[in-house]
């Protein structure tokens, strides 16, 4: 058992060490190319004296409101950090709450200068916008609210709600190949499947099933992720923009040496 631990911690490391490599590589091959793209320069944004960044306003623990509907989590602190590097000064960022399907446009369309909204950096989509280095390893994990379950083997044939055409399929399959998968259209119709006890867990992203856990202690995460897929900070494409770019990688990867980061992804909840 131990050696079959040993072996995925290794698979594990590997993997992030590729995806970050992959992406650094993407960030160099595509930042340079002048393709659609219209937010605003560093420059501008210096002079202008604030940077506009959209985020999540209903994903905990990334971006939700708490109570008093103040903005929170991991991604807003990341947000007014990195504000307040660029500018120098504090309270040098407007936040603008984006939904799923615009995380993207709003940068494009010069509404906002950068996205921080739970994106994954992938090939497709650093076509029309630059991905900055990764702040946070997002994955597929396993969410339950049975007692009887404590790790993946637990799960040899019961049932594991699953979205529909996700890539979290595969990774189940292959982890869990005994598993019973029960396919659903969003993760309200996952929670109601453990809820109803129709399926006894739910496969999806961390970030996601962290906040089911902090809004109610019956759920438990599995302690072993089925993948890691890199969160990044969307910034524009071209030439114009490369400042604008370095800066904000140079500041993610002070975060990360100076234990910045890692200390905030503890501090929300987050592996």
């Amino acid at each position: 058992m131990n050696n079959g631990c040993n072996i995925w911690s290794k698979i594990n490391q590997l993997h992030l060490v590729l995806s970050a490599t992959l992406f650094l590589v993407l960030c160099l091959c595509f930042g340079g190319k002048e393709l659609t793209a219209s937010a605003a320069p560093l420059s501008e944004i210096e002079r202008r004296g604030y940077v506009n960044i959209a985020v999540k306003d209903n994903l905990r623990p990334l971006g939700f409101r708490d109570s008093k509907g103040n903005l929170q989590g991991l991604e807003i602190d990341l947000a007014q950090r990195l504000g307040s590097d660029l500018l120098g000064k504090i309270d040098a960022v407007k936040l603008q709450p984006v939904a799923n399907s615009d995380r993207l446009s709003v940068v494009l369309e010069n509404k906002v200068d950068l996205t921080i909204a739970r994106v994954t950096a992938t090939e497709s989509r650093s076509r029309i916008v630059s991905f900055s280095v990764p702040y946070y390893f997002d994955g597929a994990a396993i969410v339950t609210k049975n007692t009887a379950i404590n790790q993946l083997k637990d799960l040899e044939k019961r049932k594991i709600a699953v979205l529909n055409n996700s890539s979290t399929i595969d990774y189940v399959k292959y982890f869990i190949p005994k598993a019973e998968l029960i396919g659903v259209n969003s993760y309200i119709q996952g929670r109601e499947q453990i809820e109803s006890n129709s399926a006894d867990a739910f496969a999806a992203d961390t970030s996601v099933l962290s906040g089911w856990v902090q809004e109610d202690s019956q759920y438990r995460l599995l302690p072993t992720k089925l993948s890691a897929e890199p969160l990044s900070v969307v910034t524009p494409k071209g030439l114009q923009y490369d400042e604008l770019r370095r800066k904000v990688n140079e500041a993610i990867a002070r975060y990360t040496v100076t234990g910045w980061l890692k200390e905030r992804i503890q501090y929300w909840g987050l592996s």
